[in-house]
């Protein structure tokens, strides 16, 4: 197998060009669902942590009324099970590696649900894109959950008791006032999430997804190069990352604009 870089070995790679083709747009499809299932989970862990469910609180008075000042009753009365299943969620993929995650999903979870094994576009395997897009897409949710939850608590709290004094609901509030702002704040840190999981993607090759590096791998095994396909493969993930960065900053600027008085 060739280790050094030589130029003719380009020559015999360019047969395989479809490859690389296929695992872009693979790679961009896991980056979008990925995005899209990680905003989703992200926007309900981010509503548990900040819930204020506390099935305990009456434990927090004593008989007399008055609250207690020590003891385990007190401690029990603050516990909110929305928001600990949530923090713990967070905690746990966001320590753990991905690539862990990837095979418990694929190797523990998927392997009791029988997935259709058709095809994607011809050639992409349902049944290792979807259980890909599954881990990614629950590790994306653990850290846009944070980003979610900073923005709605950024927006000021006047504007919840503006919309209280209009007679607006809770989940009206939410709806309607904080979370279009909030989103307006955080979209260039969800559009930065999106360039992360189109590098972080190359790990579902492992359980065959057939995205950029896994055209490196056939490649691989069917000419005996190994530098090459990676520098197209470097290649490929800069076209893909440096524009949408720039895009991004594009907007967050002129966003930023319109903020500014």
């Amino acid at each position: 197998m060739d280790q050094f870089l030589q130029i003719e070995n380009f020559g015999r790679i360019a047969p395989y060009a479809e490859l690389f083709w296929q695992g872009t747009l693979v790679t961009v499809l896991l980056a979008v669902f990925t995005v899209m299932i990680g905003f989703c989970l992200a926007l309900i862990l981010a509503l548990m942590r900040m819930s204020n469910l506390r099935p305990f609180r009456s434990l927090e008075l004593d008989a007399s009324g008055h609250v207690r000042q020590g003891g385990v009753l007190p401690v029990l009365s603050r516990f909110n099970p929305l928001s600990f299943i949530a923090t713990a969620y967070v905690e746990i993929l966001r320590s753990t590696p991905v690539i862990v995650q990837v095979f418990i999903i694929y190797y523990g979870v998927f392997s009791l649900i029988e997935l259709p094994g058709f095809r994607m576009f011809g050639f992409i395997r349902f049944d290792r894109f979807f259980p890909g897009v599954v881990a990614l897409g629950m590790n994306s949710g653990a850290y846009l959950c944070e980003i979610i939850r900073a923005g709605i608590q950024s927006i000021d709290g006047g504007q919840t008791e503006a919309a209280r004094s209009l007679g607006l609901s809770q989940k009206q509030n939410l709806r309607y006032i904080i979370l279009p702002q909030a989103i307006k704040n955080i979209l260039p840190a969800i559009a930065n999430e999106f360039v992360v999981i189109i590098k972080e993607s190359a790990i579902t090759y492992t359980i065959g997804v057939q995205d950029i590096m896994s055209a490196v791998n056939a490649v691989r095994g069917a000419t005996f190069v190994i530098i090459e396909p990676l520098l197209v493969a470097t290649a490929i993930y800069f076209c893909l990352c440096f524009p949408t960065s720039k895009i991004i900053a594009y907007f967050e600027r002129r966003m930023s604009r319109g903020d500014k008085r």
